[in-house]
């Protein structure tokens, strides 16, 4: 294994345990090292503290080339490979909060010996130039030397999790370093836990703005779809039929607008853009304006929802988490629509077969196990999240217990016509009304 056994994962959330378990299945030694003692607790007991059903993870708890803690000081010194996967998000004013990052490289840094020279891959979102800049500061309060006393790189995490073909044992990777040596050593390491594969592309900061990069982007075309989204229906057409009509032509990319953009790198990541976007001296106009957008997308469906409801009403949304079939409510665009919505004096009663915890809804907001309770009279329904427990209801049955019958269309999963014969009154984001 490319002189490769032990291999320590700092950080065990929905990108660091998926990979820690590709590398275990593919043969390493591994160790996973997370600070929350609940997250060990959980792991230790062989059960995955993530809500995905999609993939069902396995914790191997009986092998002996598998184990979990929280002591930096056991497990560092014996590594040959130290993969950081640690949350990157941002403040209260939005700007990039690279403690988590500066946190594990301390850890991990104060705690080298053993005789080894390991290699420390980064694989949380950060702007070019941080990995090395941080290693560079502590290892010099520590009277150590990268290429001496530890060996650097870079390998952006790809994963989305809850989305069948996307784990970390599927997605192409990419790896930078500084050493090409080390670099083409790790691309073949990483080779070896995804079916993807993974390429080495230069230097650490080619990888850093790789990352940063597609997310930026993804996140800017997806603004246009929903800048669509509210332009179009005020000539009455509908977003969804133009997009399909453009999506004819071999170069149009089709993106769908939504009740606004979730998780924990797309409404993130343009952040990190931005502020080095200014430290270059070309502060950028595009992301912000995207960032903009998107960010305005709870609020328009929260109003478009109310414009059939005048009193606020009674309105039961079907989903929180920001996508189908997890239970991951990061940045989930639903929790400021459904803010919003009990500000205007709605009653808000929410549905979601994978919230296990209610602080994760708005205050207020009620939360219940299913929608068929006549005493809620409910006068709107809105599909927020696609869960696939949503799609497969009887939604002709349903309106038995939906006085209102009004029916708001998120993620546009729903066939109006067919709605519309069931008896409901349909609408949506991008729907003319």
């Amino acid at each position: 294994m490319s002189g490769i056994s032990k291999i320590v994962v700092v950080g065990l959330g929905y990108v660091g345990l998926p990979t820690s378990l590709a590398f275990h299945d593919a043969g390493f030694s591994v160790h996973g090292i997370d600070i929350n003692e609940g997250v060990i607790r959980k792991l230790s007991s062989g059960v995955s503290h993530l809500s995905d059903s999609s993939e069902e993870l396995e914790i191997p708890v009986d092998s002996g080339r598998w184990s979990v803690g929280s002591s930096f000081s056991e497990a560092i010194p014996n590594a040959d490979v130290i993969l950081i996967s640690v949350p990157t998000p941002t403040n209260s004013v939005k700007e990039p909060d690279l403690s988590f990052v500066d946190g594990a490289f301390k850890s991990v840094l104060s705690n080298l010996g053993g005789g080894r020279c390991p290699i420390m891959v980064l694989e949380s979102t950060v702007f070019p130039g941080i990995t090395n800049s941080i290693s560079a500061r502590l290892s010099g309060e520590l009277g150590m030397k990268c290429g001496e006393d530890f060996e650097l790189a870079y390998s952006p995490e790809r994963v989305s999790p809850g989305e069948v073909g996307k784990s970390a044992s599927n997605v192409a990777r990419i790896v930078g370093s500084n050493d090409p040596e080390i670099g083409e050593k790790m691309a073949g390491i990483y080779s070896m836990i995804t079916a993807g594969g993974c390429t080495y592309v230069g230097s650490i900061e080619v990888a850093e703005a790789a990352k940063m990069v597609e997310n930026t982007q993804r996140d800017i075309d997806l603004a246009f779809a929903n800048e669509l989204a509210k332009v179009l229906p005020e000539m009455g057409i509908d977003v969804e039929e133009v997009l399909d009509a453009a999506a004819t032509k071999w170069n149009f990319h089709r993106h769908k607008p939504g009740i606004g953009v979730g998780g924990h790198c797309i409404p993130v990541d343009p952040y990190y853009y931005m502020k080095f976007s200014r430290e270059a001296g070309v502060p950028s106009t595009i992301s912000p304006a995207a960032r903009e957008l998107n960010e305005s997308m709870p609020r328009h469906s929260a109003e478009n929802i109310l414009a059939s409801i005048p009193d606020g009403g009674n309105i039961l949304v079907l989903g929180m988490a920001y996508k189908p079939n997890v239970g991951d409510f990061r940045e989930t665009p639903v929790f400021p629509m459904v803010e919003h919505l009990i500000s205007k004096g709605s009653r808000v009663y929410i549905w979601d077969p994978y919230l296990t915890d209610e602080a994760k809804i708005p205050n207020k907001a009620i939360a219940i196990e299913g929608p068929f309770e006549k005493s809620l009279d409910i006068d709107c329904v809105v599909l927020a999240t696609a869960h696939e427990e949503f799609l497969s209801l009887e939604w002709g049955n349903l309106l038995e217990f939906i006085p209102g019958n009004l029916v708001y269309d998120g993620p546009r999963v729903l066939d109006s016509n067919k709605m519309s014969e069931m008896g409901w009154q349909y609408s949506g984001v991008g729907f003319p009304r």
